[in-house]
């Protein structure tokens, strides 16, 4: 990534940082059929987060454990949980945890969604047949808790992920991973190989914004067969 683009997307999250630090009340939201409550404390729903989102209402059967890595709002885990009785949220945010468990119970699938507070795998027992992981992709060192959902400082939490993550899949497992260019891919595809998992891209989106290109998607990560 040139020095000129790393400029560029420090700014575009200096303007994020500012705007959330404005919000101060939750916000109701629908989306993918859901209504959601989502606190100042908790990243928000995002115009590129349905390409997670229908991957994972597609990617999910009846017969899958799942795990939502980072579940922030507990969308995904209540999308899953509308098929499988047996998903695992985790988020190491204690206002995510909250929002999740409630939001689990708005949405009537409380009893197939088990919310905990913790880092990455550090709360988590067992192998899971699908985890879905929407990290965050920006490598600058986080200001509060909230920016953590976004910012990532040195790839931390990305690269422990892929370190741990195999220890946590059955063998048939799959990974749903959404990420974007606003990010260093490059060292994304890199934890893929180390990992040993083979990427394959299910939705993608682009936008411009200040004159940079921006790609966001979601790749289904597996083990080659």
């Amino acid at each position: 990534m040139s020095p000129e683009r790393a400029r560029a997307i420090r700014a575009w999250q200096d303007a994020v940082f500012e705007s959330e630090m404005a919000r101060t009340d939750d916000a109701l939201v629908e989306y993918l059929g859901l209504t959601l409550t989502i606190p100042p404390q908790v990243q928000p729903i995002t115009g590129m987060s349905d390409l997670l989102g229908e991957a994972v209402r597609d990617e999910v059967r009846e017969a899958d454990r799942v795990l939502d890595m980072g579940t922030g709002s507990g969308v995904n885990a209540i999308l899953a949980a509308a098929v499988s009785d047996d998903v695992v949220a985790v988020d190491v945010n204690p206002y995510a945890v909250d929002a999740a468990r409630k939001n689990a119970e708005s949405n009537g699938v409380a009893s197939n969604v088990r919310v905990l507070e913790g880092d990455l795998f550090t709360s988590v027992d067992g192998a899971f047949d699908l985890v879905v992981f929407d990290p965050p992709f920006r490598w600058f060192a986080p200001r509060d808790l909230r920016e953590r959902s976004t910012t990532d400082e040195d790839y931390e939490t990305l690269t422990g992920f892929f370190r741990d993550v195999g220890q946590y899949l059955t063998p048939d497992g799959r990974i749903l991973l959404f990420f974007g260019t606003s990010g260093d891919v490059g060292y994304l595809h890199e934890l893929i190989r180390r990992a040993g998992f083979a990427a394959e891209k299910l939705r993608t989106r682009s936008r411009t914004k200040d004159g940079l290109d921006v790609e966001y998607f979601t790749y289904r990560l597996r083990r080659p067969r």
